[in-house]
């Protein structure tokens, strides 16, 4: 199967707005409104690229525009992703969901973490590291969710190391299969033809962590998931519609 990378180049809506967290260029964000943003809780989009600083937030464009288009209001932060320094991503990650909702009106008082790839594995680490009341779910597509895993299959061109600058078993605090089960529902949704980040490594942190809901779509590869042109779309749609009736009891 040909991955088609469209996804990453092709352009959305301007966002509506840009936010700061912090005083570093890489501390902004994006926000989107959707119309029923105010019914729903706050979708926070956290960019994947395997942790490379030559990947940023501007490949999430197109899949953002979709889901404000779809009604909810959508932050997408930047955060830094600086080789050998893992701390400076994950201490941007959590101050950007203790503190971005708070600078957005239009949201029902609750969020919900995307992320995809790289992104993926920050979102289910956030799940436990950066527990809040207004967590309400976590939707992981494609998620580097098994660090030791994924350093021994060498994903990414050896990404694991160069993001943690150290083997993964000495940073146990940075590896979702490391940490205890999220106390909010987790769904991760995996495209069984994906080669970036094989199926075997999200389907390992779902075994460790039984209530975790695990989707496996049978056509799509790593890129599909966050292609609101591809025909996994309505799969990440349903899923996000699942979480929100989750949180609702």
């Amino acid at each position: 199967m040909t991955e088609d990378l469209s996804i990453l180049t092709r352009k959305g809506n301007p966002p509506d707005h840009s936010l700061v967290y912090g005083s570093h260029a890489d501390q902004v964000a994006d926000i989107r409104f959707g119309k029923d943003g105010a019914q729903r809780p706050l979708l926070m989009l956290i960019h994947g690229g395997f942790w490379k600083p030559e990947y940023d937030r501007q490949h999430t464009e197109a899949m953002s525009s979709a889901l404000a288009a779809e009604g909810w209001t959508v932050i997408t932060p930047e955060y830094r992703r600086i080789p050998g320094k893992p701390d400076a991503s994950l201490e941007d990650i959590a101050s950007a969901i203790e503190m971005l909702p708070h600078q957005v009106a239009q949201h029902n008082g609750k969020i919900i973490l995307i992320g995809h790839s790289a992104g993926g594995h920050l979102v289910l680490w956030a799940a436990v590291k950066c527990a809040t009341p207004m967590l309400a779910g976590v939707l992981a597509l494609a998620p580097a969710a098994d660090l030791r895993m994924a350093h021994e299959l060498n994903l990414g061109d050896g990404a694991v190391l160069k993001f943690l600058g150290k083997n993964p078993a000495e940073r146990p605090d940075a590896d979702p299969m490391q940490l205890p089960a999220p106390a909010v529902p987790v769904t991760v949704l995996q495209g069984s033809l994906d080669k970036v980040v094989p199926p075997v490594v999200p389907e390992a942190y779902c075994q460790a962590f039984p209530k975790t809901q695990l989707v496996l779509l049978p056509d799509a590869g790593h890129f599909a998931v966050i292609d609101p042109q591809s025909s996994a779309w309505s799969t990440v749609s349903a899923a996000l519609s699942g979480l929100t009736d989750a949180c609702k009891y």
